[in-house]
């Protein structure tokens, strides 16, 4: 129960932070809040650097888990799940960044044929519909953009506009894209973020972008459902190791 009450104390002191740090936005002073919440300005500062950071809650409001695609090892009578270096890399990342902002991380692996459980809070699903098949339908909820597999692969496509995005690796280029998105869970009572590149290479740079840009996502996001596409460079020598990422469509925003 301590627990409970110390992780509720931490959200609301996140929900209060991040109200004090918008009305500073929109060109309040800390001596108009200071007025206006009848307290000194001293204590308006010190709010404002304490409790957690706001952008925190793009990630979750407790302990985050990592859902990760695996696929079978070859070569052995009785082969287990692994993940590719790159897919645990991303892990890496977003478990740091999810420390850095006062939360816990663990990942867990879905073996084939990709049964992932996504019903729950505080979840990060990771790697494509090649691995996880039931994420094809699920984004099925996303009006903007959408995997889709045909005769050369997967790629990433706006059912709208018909404009396809193919990764430059299928064409021996040293780039990936990335799906970056927040979906609606199928029982409805919820969300979970997803990220998705349309191989290993943009899964780990995605994941990179959102290490990069959290405050930005978290100001124009909140814990709203959207989707983008994340462009991602990777070393000639060296495939794991991201070079740059880029976004390259609007930050489509699935709900008013």
């Amino acid at each position: 129960m301590i627990d409970e009450h110390q992780a509720a104390i931490a959200e609301l002191s996140r929900v209060r932070r991040g109200a004090l740090e918008e009305l500073l936005a929109g060109n309040m002073t800390q001596s108009q809040l200071a007025d206006m919440l009848d307290m000194s300005r001293s204590r308006v500062s010190q709010l404002l650097s304490a409790g957690t950071r706001p952008e925190r809650a793009f990630l979750g409001t407790g302990k985050v888990t990592l859902a990760i695609g695996g696929k079978f090892e070859i070569g052995r009578s009785d082969p287990g799940a692994v993940l590719s270096a790159e897919a645990f890399g991303a892990y890496e990342i977003l478990a740091e960044l999810a420390r850095t902002v006062g939360l816990d991380a663990a990942y867990e692996v879905v073996p084939p044929p990709g049964h992932v459980h996504l019903n729950r809070p505080n979840l990060i699903v990771l790697t494509n519909p090649r691995l996880l098949p039931f994420l094809s339908q699920v984004m099925e909820a996303d009006p903007h953009l959408r995997y889709v597999e045909d005769d050369r692969g997967w790629f990433i496509r706006e059912p709208d506009t018909g404009k396809e995005y193919r990764s430059p690796r299928d064409e021996g280029e040293r780039a990936d894209y990335g799906y970056l998105g927040r979906l609606p869970r199928p029982d409805g009572k919820g969300s979970f973020l997803y990220i998705a590149g349309t191989h290993a290479q943009g899964t780990l740079g995605t994941a990179r972008y959102v290490a990069e840009n959290l405050p930005e996502l978290y100001r124009e996001l909140k814990s709203r459902r959207f989707s983008t596409v994340i462009l991602c460079r990777f070393d000639a020598k060296d495939h794991r190791k991201i070079t740059s990422t880029e976004r390259v469509t609007p930050l489509f925003k699935h709900e008013g």
